[in-house]
């Protein structure tokens, strides 16, 4: 088998769509479907299967993904080793809530950059924790940040960074605002924004108000953190966020935090691979860095 055989069908089981990936690899879409025939002729295994209209990688598929994604690396790295070229390259696909892109990895980024600069990051939004993770068991990314309850994972090597706290926020001329206690029954009619479904501090805040048998009706949902920062300061409703996120327009008087009775868990921001990924030198070299940058940013 040839290394551009094991990169054609690496794209092709990520898209799951031959003509995407003809397009990305700059290939005829016969071209694509000729190199995956030849491979699972030569590995004597079906490694894709059509059902209706949608394309579906094989429980061989499955498997045999892990070591084309391992046999690429080496190859990438033996390259590099005979070449004598000492500057680690390649491309690194990071998966990462907005809040995070905006707020915390800038500095982070920007140091990896100039550590290594022949590496190309790649950003995937994800809007959800479980968004992140399930594109990590899928292999679509290498690496993700995590913004959740520490919670034990069988398939996904999990590091906790840094602790994150969270803050119920609204308008300073929001009636909750002059309440010296917020309790979960005062949020009952008021309108709540919201991130995506499968954000996890979204899931705690509805959890938190079922156990109390509240059940608002007004409830407006976001993909952007940004957006719903300005709908808390023109005054459509409360919203819970990460401090990081609000601390600068608290400080400026924008909005208001509300002194919340209910007790929220600790949320952390976590790194998280595949327990399965090969390490390469840049793909170790970030998480390390980004375990010193934070974990001393958590100090200071």
């Amino acid at each position: 088998m040839e290394i551009k055989q094991l990169i054609t069908f690496k794209i092709a089981a990520e898209n799951l769509n031959f003509t995407e990936t003809a397009k990305i690899l700059n290939f005829a879409q016969s071209s694509v479907t000729a190199q995956i025939k030849s491979l699972e002729k030569e590995l004597d295994t079906k490694l894709f299967e059509r059902l209706g209209k949608k394309l579906y990688l094989t429980e061989s598929g499955r498997q045999f993904k892990d070591y084309a994604e391992k046999m690429i690396t080496l190859s990438e790295e033996a390259k590099l080793v005979t070449s004598g070229i000492q500057e680690p390259s390649g491309t690194l696909v990071i998966g990462a809530q907005e809040s995070q892109c905006t707020y915390r990895l800038p500095p982070l980024l920007k140091e990896f950059k100039h550590q290594f600069p022949n590496v190309k990051l790649v950003f995937k939004p994800a809007h959800s924790d479980e968004m992140a993770k399930e594109q990590l068991l899928k292999g679509n990314l290498d690496v993700a940040f995590i913004m959740d309850v520490v919670k034990p994972s069988d398939s996904l090597t999990m590091e906790t960074l840094i602790q994150d706290d969270m803050k119920l926020v609204a308008s300073p001329k929001h009636p909750l605002a002059s309440k010296a206690k917020v309790s979960t029954k005062n949020l009952e009619h008021e309108t709540l924004l919201l991130t995506d479904q499968g954000c996890s501090y979204r899931t705690i805040l509805e959890e938190a108000l079922r156990e109390d048998d509240v059940f608002p009706s007004n409830k407006f949902e976001f993909v952007s953190i940004e957006a719903i920062k300005q709908c808390v300061m023109a005054e459509l409703g409360v919203a819970l966020l990460p401090a990081m996120v609000v601390e600068r327009d608290l400080e400026a008087g924008r909005m208001k935090e509300l002194k919340w009775e209910q007790t929220v868990p600790p949320f952390f921001t976590q790194i998280a691979w595949h327990k399965d990924k090969q390490l390469t030198i840049p793909l170790q070299s970030f998480i390390e860095l980004t375990r010193r940058t934070l974990k001393d940013h958590q100090l200071n």
